[in-house]
């Protein structure tokens, strides 16, 4: 890998991103994004769900 960041690289591109974006906003993509992967973990059991449902079903 071309790039190494350490803890003061990622430091300072924090400190872009929220000069850039702003805290309120940053927080506000950040529980966007945490509730579609919330989402996307439920459909995913969902599938796994009915997949285990079918299986169950008496073979004639």
């Amino acid at each position: 890998m071309p790039f190494k960041l350490g803890v003061p690289e990622l430091i300072i591109i924090l400190v872009i991103v929220v000069l850039l974006f702003g805290v309120g906003k940053i927080g506000k993509i950040g529980g966007e994004v945490g509730g579609a992967i919330r989402s996307f973990r439920k459909g995913l059991q969902g599938d796994e769900k009915d997949e285990n449902k079918d299986d169950t079903t008496p073979q004639a």
